[in-house]
């Protein structure tokens, strides 16, 4: 059957692209990213991770007896927390990162959480991906922080979110790249197309893109992300310095993180999750599901970081949960919805080697809600200093409204 390009292009709608069409920004030609702003890697743990035991408050008598077979042992003892600061320790399958600690390039932020405190994943996840309180605002955080730039960068990939929807955070007037795989990022037309069968079918759509129309617009500039993508040869990438990334969604996920940003192709933002932290039952102490997903975390983030080189000193990245745990551990064998929990920043514009931490203690009077770790540092107090310090972005009102600029905790150089 033969059609016109009139009747081809009518049949899509008048400004819509064809659903084969890979999901993408419909930008001109990439800049490179300003030197002035480092690139953010934005990691949520999906789920509500548990903070006690991923930097664990080994100081705290309170700890243990809450948690009698679920707490970790302290440092020097079998399978014992990683000392940090004689107080703070990191659980054992976080081994990877007291390297990057001792490197000064590692931050720690503990009883760290969200004003609006409650234990639902969906209004929580909102709260945090919004970075505000009010419902008002529909747009994500980092997609207002994109917006209140001027910066010239007009690359499709400028943003980036690794997965199968765009993470929320990144919602706002400029466009996101929703990606699952680099490689998989191209036309591959109908099974079983032969490779001069797939270049003519691929010509002959970009032909009939050729036009100055908006739609014609988009399919032009989805065809450039790809071609510019290609360039990178993103199958035969070789991570450098002897990086090892693990063959994980997220370890995965950031070595394509590392691959874009080696590739110069102007990318700003990439946000990458990695789910299963909502461990009702058999969270597990040094095996099981919570030890997993740290040691999935810690090798994955010590591979970019060692294979990104002396690229980190203008990368920085930020770990967040939608909240923490409970103190107690519950009667199966793991612990229930809390508030307070612990994120990590690591960057060479990071100062690392610390633990930082209005500790709130676990003593009863002191906990929060139902038996909450209590949350004393903002999130935003957090975010607010990479998006000030890091990417030299002032216009904090924008980025959170409504909350009052904080005193930062000197995460960030």
């Amino acid at each position: 059957m033969t059609f016109s390009r009139r009747s081809f292009l009518t049949s899509l709608g008048a400004l819509s692209v064809p659903a084969w069409f890979p999901r993408l920004a419909f930008a001109a030609q990439p800049e490179p990213r300003p030197a002035a702003r480092d690139v953010l890697v934005c990691i949520f743990q999906r789920g509500g991770a548990d903070g006690l035991n991923i930097v664990v408050p080994h100081g705290e008598s309170a700890y243990h007896n809450a948690r009698p077979t679920l707490g970790i042992a302290d440092p020097g003892g079998t399978n014992g927390a990683i000392d940090l600061d004689g107080f703070f320790g990191l659980h054992p399958s976080l081994a990877p990162f007291k390297e990057l600690y001792d490197n000064q390039a590692l931050a720690v932020v503990h009883a760290v959480g969200s004003p609006d405190a409650n234990h639902s994943h969906f209004s929580s996840m909102d709260v945090i991906e919004r970075g505000t309180t009010s419902s008002q605002v529909t747009t994500g955080w980092i997609g207002r922080h994109l917006a209140s730039l001027e910066d010239g960068n007009t690359s499709p990939f400028r943003a980036v979110g690794f997965g199968s929807l765009l993470q929320a955070s990144l919602r706002g007037p400029v466009s996101a790249t929703a990606l699952a795989s680099i490689v998989d990022f191209h036309l591959k037309g109908r099974k079983g197309m032969t490779t001069a069968q797939l270049t003519q079918f691929q010509s002959t759509l970009a032909a009939l893109y050729n036009g100055g129309t908006f739609t014609n617009l988009q399919g032009t500039q989805t065809f450039n992300a790809i071609s510019q993508l290609a360039q990178a040869n993103p199958g035969q990438y070789q991570p450098g310095n002897g990086a090892k990334y693990p063959d994980s969604d997220f370890g995965q996920g950031l070595l394509q993180v590392g691959q874009i940003i080696k590739a110069d192709l102007g990318l700003e933002v990439a946000c990458v999750d990695i789910g299963g932290w909502d461990t009702h039952n058999a969270q597990g102490t040094t095996t099981g599901q919570l030890p997993g997903l740290l040691t999935d975390l810690a090798t994955s983030l010590h591979a970019f970081y060692t294979d990104m080189g002396s690229r980190m000193d203008s990368i920085t990245v930020v770990t967040m949960s939608e909240f923490g745990r409970r103190l107690k551990e519950n009667a199966s064998g793991g612990t229930d919805h809390g508030s307070g929990s612990s994120m990590f920043v690591l960057g060479g514009g990071v100062n690392g080697g610390k633990v930082y931490a209005d500790w709130p203690g676990l003593a009863p009077e002191q906990l929060f809600g139902p038996g909450d770790l209590a949350p004393t540092t903002d999130f935003r107090t957090v975010l607010g200093e990479v998006v000030s310090k890091r990417l030299a972005n002032s216009a904090l009102d924008s980025v959170f409204p409504g909350f009052a600029e904080p005193a930062f905790l000197g995460v960030c150089k």
